[in-house]
Parts: C-alpha cells; sequence; structure tokens
C-alpha cells in the first residue's frame, strides 16, 4: 500500500472519515472492511460495477444502514446513524437519482419540506410562512447561479438539471458538510450535464465536499479531485484523477488490468 500524500495544513482533518467499514445482509457482505477520507472542497468519484458495494457504502455514510464493524467521524468526532435523518442533522445530505423531489410543489416548498418555516396566526396557529420561504429560496438559488423558471412553478413544470439544481440548493440551504451525489446527471441531455458539472464546481468553490457516484466515465474525470473504485465490496483503488485514465479505471472495476491502461499513482490501494 502506497502512502497518502501530504495534505494542506487545513485539510489534516477529513470532514469524513470512514474506518474499516463492513456491512453484512446475511451470508452476503456488501462491503468489506473499507476506509476511505474526504477533505475540504473535495470531490471524489466512487465507481464499480454493478454488486460492487458502492451504493452500501453510501446507505452507511447516510444512515440508512448502520454498518456491522467500522467506524465513521464526521469533522473528526464520530458519530453513530439510526435514520437517514441522524445524518441529514450531522451535515451528510444524499441526493438520490430519484431526487426526492415532490413535484406537485414548487422549488421553495421542496426545498423546505419536512423543515417548513413556521409563523403564528393569531397569536396561537402555527401555519408555513409561505413568503420567507420563497424569499430564502430565492436567496439561495441566486446565490448558487441557478435559473429557474419560477420559484412558484411545480417541480413538474422543471427540466431535468433544473430539478437537479433545486435539490442541490436544498443540501446547500441547509448546511451541508458533505454532498453525496447519485447518478447526477442520468437521463440528462448533454447541455444540463455541463449545468451540472458547474454546479459541482461551483460547490467545490465553497469547500463543500462531495461524493459522485456515476457509471459514466465522463462526468467521473469531468469533476473529481479522486477517484475510488470499489469491487466486490472492497476498496480496490483510490487513484489522484489527473494520473489516471478511464482505461485503467474500468480495468480496476472488472479485476482485470492489462498492458493497454495507463498505470496510475495510487493515493491508496488494495
Amino acid at each position: 500500500m502506497t502512502t497518502a500524500p501530504t495534505l494542506p495544513t487545513e485539510q489534516q482533518c477529513p470532514v469524513l472519515h470512514c474506518e474499516n467499514i463492513t456491512k453484512r445482509f446475511g451470508g452476503l457482505t456488501a462491503v468489506n472492511n473499507v476506509s476511505l477520507d474526504v477533505y475540504k472542497g473535495e470531490v471524489i468519484g466512487l465507481v464499480g460495477d454493478n454488486g460492487a458495494g458502492k451504493s452500501t457504502l453510501i446507505q452507511v455514510i447516510s444512515g440508512v444502514y448502520a454498518p456491522d464493524e467500522g467506524k465513521i467521524l464526521v469533522d473528526g468526532r464520530q458519530v453513530s446513524f439510526s435514520t437517514p435523518m441522524d445524518a441529514r442533522n450531522a451535515g451528510i445530505e444524499t441526493i438520490y437519482q430519484d431526487l426526492a423531489l415532490a413535484t406537485n410543489l414548487n422549488a421553495a416548498d421542496n426545498i423546505f419540506l419536512g423543515r417548513e418555516i413556521l409563523r403564528k396566526q393569531l397569536g396561537v396557529l402555527n401555519v408555513m410562512d409561505r413568503k420567507k420561504m420563497q424569499n430564502e429560496a430565492e436567496a439561495i438559488l441566486n446565490e448558487l447561479d441557478i435559473t429557474i423558471p419560477g420559484i412558484t412553478r411545480p417541480i413538474r413544470e422543471l427540466s431535468g438539471g433544473q430539478r437537479q439544481a433545486v435539490a442541490i440548493s436544498r443540501s446547500i440551504y441547509w448546511n451541508a458538510k458533505l454532498l453525496i451525489m447519485d447518478e447526477p446527471t442520468a437521463a440528462l441531455g448533454v447541455p444540463e450535464q455541463r449545468k451540472v458539472y458547474d454546479l459541482v464546481r461551483k460547490l467545490k468553490e465553497r469547500h463543500v465536499p462531495i461524493i459522485v457516484i456515476s457509471h459514466n466515465m465522463r462526468d467521473v474525470f469531468a469533476v473529481a479531485d479522486r477517484i475510488i473504485v470499489m469491487r466486490r465490496g472492497v476498496k480496490a483503488a483510490d487513484l489522484c484523477a489527473k494520473d489516471t485514465n478511464d482505461e485503467e479505471i474500468v480495468a480496476l472495476m472488472v479485476g482485470k488490468e492489462n498492458g493497454n491502461a495507463k498505470k496510475g499513482a495510487p493515493v491508496s490501494q488494495v
């Protein structure tokens, strides 16, 4: 195993530290002794073939499953999640492929869904403060330079890229310490894919660390600083994106390294 490169002083403590994470389902070990670190302002591409364990690993990090072994630290503090809300409260926001948006509601309602801003009516009743939610939603969209047809338009009337932008805005509004994006450009056209890439770069400039799960190598190389390869439940490689290529990554995914694959400089490899 090669030694990880020395990081800048301000990055010595990772935002996310996973140590020896193992998750079993009966006799199947879906994730086996996986360790990884994610640092502030870093974009990680998490790749692997179907059944490689990447989705299970992310579900452990995001509170869907509890690990059978291992530990998770956020900002140097050990955490234990019983539910996805526990992970969200710790600052880990996950945007799944379906985006988890209520398509009959507008952008503002979705950004505050489950965490609505309330005000007193008649001094007694709690009612939603829709005006404040709309103002706050417009502010975060403007801050991220996101344009949508209208803050009060139902989500079902927005394009796929605009829906993705709303989901990202929701995570950033709630001060995500780590953003996990599952197949963020699935079913998007090329122009909208580029908009998602631009959003990821903007979040990187804001020092928000991001894990991008994707089968699309173009997605991964467009935004990632490092690429973590999962294969059969283990971490097969952890590579600097600039020191590898898609041929090597695919070879590592399927376990068939060949002489034509360019050898990258691994940060760590098991």
